[in-house]
C-alpha cells in the first residue's frame, strides 16, 4: 500500500516518478496509456470537484480554504475562488519565519520575499530552509508560482537608548 499524497507538490512528483518508470521500460505503448489516463483521471475528478464546489458556494468553501489539501486540489483544477494574491498572503502566513512579500513578476511567476537573516526568530533558521518553506506553501495555495526569490535583510541592531547623564556632585582636589 502506498503513502497517503498530503500536497500537490508530492502527488505531482510521485504521478512523474511512476510515468518516469513505466517510459523506462521502453513500452511506448503502455506509457501512453498511463499517461492517457492520468489525463482522464484528471478531467474526470475535476468536473466532479468543480461540481461540488458550485453547488457548495462561496460561503461554505470558504471556511475550507486555510486547508493546504484542499487548497491545493481546488488550485490544481483552477477552482480557487480566490484571487491570486489573496492565495499567496494565505500560503506565506503558513510559513513559520516571518517573511516580507515584496511583489509578484506575472512575467516570469516568481515571488520576491524578504526575511531576516538570522531567519527572523532567533531560532538560526537559514535563507534555504525559509525559501522552502515559502515554495511548499506557495505550491499548495499558488502553484502558478513558479519561483521564490528571497532577500535577507540584516537583522536589525537593538535600539539604543540615549538619556541625560545622571547629575553626580562636583569633585573636589
Amino acid at each position: 500500500m502506498s503513502a497517503a499524497v498530503t500536497d500537490a507538490r508530492q502527488a505531482g512528483r510521485r504521478v512523474d516518478e511512476v510515468l518516469d518508470r513505466l517510459a523506462a521500460t521502453g513500452d511506448r505503448e503502455a506509457s501512453a496509456a498511463a499517461e492517457e489516463l492520468v489525463r482522464v483521471l484528471m478531467e474526470f475528478y475535476g468536473a466532479g470537484l468543480a461540481r461540488v464546489v458550485e453547488r457548495m458556494g462561496q460561503g461554505t468553501l470558504s471556511g475550507m480554504l486555510d486547508d493546504e489539501l484542499v487548497a491545493g486540489l481546488l488550485a490544481l483544477h483552477d477552482l480557487n475562488p480566490e484571487d491570486l494574491p489573496t492565495r499567496i498572503g494565505r500560503a506565506l502566513a503558513t510559513v513559520r519565519e516571518p517573511v516580507e512579500l515584496l511583489g509578484f513578476d506575472e512575467a516570469t511567476a516568481t515571488v520576491r520575499l524578504r526575511t531576516e537573516a538570522s531567519g527572523g526568530c532567533g531560532c538560526g533558521g537559514s535563507g534555504d530552509a525559509v525559501r522552502q518553506a515559502a515554495e511548499d506553501a506557495l505550491a499548495c495555495f499558488a502553484p502558478e508560482v513558479t519561483a521564490v526569490e528571497l532577500e535577507t535583510a540584516p537583522k536589525s541592531a537593538p535600539l539604543l537608548q540615549i538619556g541625560t547623564r545622571p547629575q553626580t556632585p562636583a569633585r573636589v582636589r
